[in-house]
């Protein structure tokens, strides 16, 4: 006779993925490598032992940005790609940040490159007299290496640097430099994959 799982089991609750070994210096060094991104725009940053196991579809590179960078101030707009219970579980226990109805509401955005491109308009982009309210977007990748190569400038990149990142599309580089012509207005971008990052401020244009 098979035996009947106890009460107990049966109710036992549903943990979220676990957040960083070291709360405090694990977030210290995740956002070095956040200002690194986008001091130095393009230029990898290895996201490798911060973050091991992230709730899925999240890669581990963005649930460490998540740990960093969100908290009970920031509303959080997510993609449907990666809008899933446990995704949500995850940064509410974790985080503690709202998730925004619509995306207009969100100071971050968690996404695909194809919804940032869809998408990229109905984000806040900030006031001339407070640009720094604009949403920044963190733009998951299947790689960051091997997709079409788009040649960037600006601030931080000596002569200029080469992106390659899959699903960034001629449209999204377009849509992108329309909405970052009214400087210092516009939309900070961090592309991600598995283990990297890069960044895309708003101060970057593209040259090809």
């Amino acid at each position: 006779m098979m035996p009947f799982p106890s009460p107990t089991a049966a109710l036992a609750p549903h943990l979220p993925s676990p957040g960083f070994a070291d709360p405090v210096r694990d977030a210290q060094r995740c956002f070095r490598k956040v200002l690194a991104a986008i001091s130095y725009p393009g230029r990898l940053q290895d996201m490798r032992g911060l973050l091991s196991i992230a709730p899925g579809p999240l890669h581990p590179a963005a649930a460490a940005l998540c740990l960093a960078l969100f908290d009970l101030d920031t509303p959080v707009w997510l993609g449907r790609s990666v809008d899933t219970p446990d995704v949500r579980q995850f940064l509410s226990f974790h985080c503690g940040c709202p998730v925004a109805a619509q995306p207009g509401e969100a100071a971050f955005a968690v996404l695909s490159a194809e919804e940032a491109t869809a998408l990229m308009e109905a984000f806040h982009v900030g006031t001339p007299e407070y640009p720094d309210r604009a949403a920044t977007l963190l733009i998951q990748t299947s790689a960051l290496a091997g997709g079409p190569a788009a040649e960037i400038a600006g601030p931080g990149i000596p002569g200029s640097q080469a992106i390659e990142a899959a699903g960034l599309t001629p449209e999204f580089w377009a849509r992108r430099g329309a909405i970052n012509a009214l400087f210092p207005t516009g939309l900070d971008m961090i592309l991600i994959d598995a283990q990297r990052i890069a960044g895309l401020p708003r101060t970057v244009r593209i040259e090809r």
